[in-house]
């Protein structure tokens, strides 16, 4: 025995021993109940199978190209020897460079043992290495498609990520300090979270991310005063209370998106759009979707748009005398905007929006980026006969698919905090409102993916038609404002600006900093990010960056200037600021409402 080290004494053997049967009870209940799930859904197996073919069709293209498979081994071998050399030198005593170090970015290798401890160092180094090669001889193979391209690479960087060492017990040097600090107690508690995670997931696993006792929607999220005045099967629309004396005349109705809650535009008081929007002193209405079950399986795209912003506009009416509206859309919430205020201007209402504002909208679905993976013909396949038998699309199914579109910080990095260190998440309302979800009812999603998504018709003349209506975005007179946000991995950036192009009435495109949620919910006080303008519209999104000018902060200013400036507000004749209730309507129950409070298992009968 070396020198400096003590036998563990007969306690600490008991403690060790005592701690090791507890990990394999754990161990064994967890297998148990991933056997109980080990049956995939049919999309599952789309999945599986279009993955399959992927690395099938990369394979072949490598076994076509013998000089590119004798480079990539030879690149190995050199990588290989080359890491046993500077090993050699570390353990010598001999002060050497890395082969490779982590990106700027990866956070996965911030301990300093990754540096300063010659075998942390030469495993990260190994697994970069390793990784590098990886992606370079999937960018170099010939006779593939754009999408076979994107699908292998996409696949093949969740195996990799998968295999990092940081995701390991034995091989992450935080997890293996803590289970000898804890006598392997962060593994005990580690192993019960998971199979509590597992227990709450629909399919794959949907990790805790934050502490969800921590939060109550009307309480310490969603808290911007004001009242439900209306509600039908699928909506409850808000009023939200003034804080000004005078208001403008034009009422404002915003579009979230239904695929999440609406507040991730209320989440506090210093970042919230709406209480933003209040203070500026619009008259604010908000749609409060409903969580759907299998009771709303037959709801369609146009349910959405009767139900939604039409329903909304018509009882706006009732409130305020208003007989126009401006929108403020975003993301899927967007998309049905544009398909709303196409509809109106095929049916002679186009005035009834005076404006349109578009918050990371896709409209062209041309190129919808790595989401794409999910929606080749056999993975749809596998969704819509999935949304056939159960009648919607479980939301924790959509947020683990989103959440592998950034695996490392939304995935994996959970599952280390979690399971291996068993930490308890920290408490974060950005991260309980994104796994607060929502279902998708079986008529409107199907339809969505293989209309807006696979077909792209949207931005064909006439090539979808709602209640009976085809429906032109060309024909389209009204003012619009898009937002886009340059980090943007759920609609890209450059794609979103396809549909600044289609309608024939004023267009306003504006570039924010950062990605999907910041990029949007970026309040002025944080002089955060900044935005790009240019008032040209070239025909490619990156002619337009070039003539663009860069500006620091907010884009809220921005666009409260272009709706005050030209004249979608008058800022002459304002009115008497509006209470909700006052009107026709009366005051149903107080903001945020029932809707928003609607868990999918409430919503499932899980609980």
């Amino acid at each position: 025995m070396q020198s400096g080290v003590q036998a563990p004494t007969q306690v600490e053997l008991e403690a060790w021993n005592a701690q090791l049967a507890a990990i394999g009870e754990e161990y064994k209940a967890l297998m148990q109940d991933l056997l109980a799930r080990m049956v995939p859904s049919d999309a599952a197996e789309s999945v599986h199978e279009d993955m399959r073919q992927s690395f099938q069709a990369g394979a072949q293209s490598l076994m076509q190209n013998p000089p590119l498979l004798w480079q990539t081994q030879s690149r190995l071998l050199q990588d290989q020897f080359q890491l046993w050399q500077q090993s050699l030198r570390s353990l010598a005593g001999e002060e050497v460079e890395p082969l490779i170090t982590p990106d700027k970015g990866d956070r996965r290798f911030r301990d300093d043992a990754w540096r300063d401890d010659p075998y942390y160092l030469a495993i990260m180094q190994q697994y970069l290495l390793f990784s590098r090669m990886v992606e370079e001889l999937i960018e170099r193979l010939d006779g593939l498609s754009e999408d076979q391209k994107r699908n292998l690479g996409f696949y093949a960087r969740q195996l990799v990520n998968a295999m990092a060492p940081t995701n390991f017990v034995t091989t992450n040097p935080e997890v293996m300090r803590k289970t000898m600090e804890t006598r392997g107690q962060n593994l005990v508690e580690g192993l019960a979270r998971l199979r509590e995670d597992l227990a709450n997931s629909a399919e794959g696993l949907n990790v805790t991310m934050t502490d969800r006792n921590a939060f109550a929607i009307g309480e310490n999220i969603a808290v911007t005063p004001g009242a439900v005045v209306y509600e039908n099967e699928l909506i409850q629309l808000i009023q939200y209370t003034p804080t000004s004396e005078q208001v403008y005349k034009t009422p404002l109705l915003v579009v979230p998106p239904w695929i999440n809650k609406y507040y991730i535009l209320d989440l506090r008081q210093d970042n919230s759009l709406v209480r933003w929007l209040v203070e500026q002193g619009h008259t604010v209405f908000l749609i409060s979707w409903r969580n759907p079950g299998p009771d709303q399986r037959d709801l369609t795209w146009a349910d959405y748009m009767q139900m939604g912003p039409i329903a909304a506009m018509g009882a706006i009416e009732q409130a305020t005398g208003e007989k126009s509206v401006n929108l403020v859309s975003y993301c899927i919430g967007g998309t049905l905007a544009a398909s709303t205020v196409a509809y109106l201007t095929s049916t002679r209402r186009g005035r009834k929006v005076k404006s349109v504002t578009y918050m990371a909208t896709l409209q062209d679905f041309r190129d919808p980026g790595e989401i794409g993976v999910f929606l080749s013909e056999p993975v749809l396949e596998g969704i819509e006969a999935k949304l056939e038998r159960d009648g919607y699309l479980d939301g924790r199914v959509m947020a683990y698919s989103f959440n592998l579109l950034r695996e490392n910080d939304l995935f994996w990095s959970f599952y280390i905090n979690n399971y291996l260190k068993g930490d308890a998440p920290a408490p974060f309302d950005l991260l309980y409102w994104n796994t607060d979800g929502t279902n998708l009812p079986a008529g409107t999603h199907a339809w969505y993916l293989r209309h807006m998504y696979m077909e792209n018709r949207l931005v064909q003349p006439g090539g979808l038609e709602l209640d009976g209506v085809k429906i032109d975005l060309r024909k389209i007179s009204t003012p619009s404002y898009f937002i886009s946000t340059r980090e943007d991995h759920i609609a890209k950036w450059n794609s979103t600006y396809y549909g600044a192009l289609l309608p024939k009435g004023p267009v306003k495109f504006v570039l924010g900093g950062s990605g999907h949620i910041a990029g949007i919910v970026n309040p002025p006080s944080k002089n955060k990010y900044g935005y790009w303008t240019n008032d040209a519209l070239p025909e490619t999104a990156e002619e337009w960056l070039e003539g663009a000018e860069q500006h620091e902060g907010s884009w809220w200013p921005h666009w409260q200037a272009w709706i005050t400036e030209n004249g979608y507000v008058d800022t002459e004749k304002l009115v008497p600021a509006r209470q909700p209730g006052d009107g026709e309507l009366d005051i149903l129950e107080p903001a945020p409402g029932r809707y928003v409070r609607m868990t999918i298992p409430e919503v499932l009968g899980e609980k």
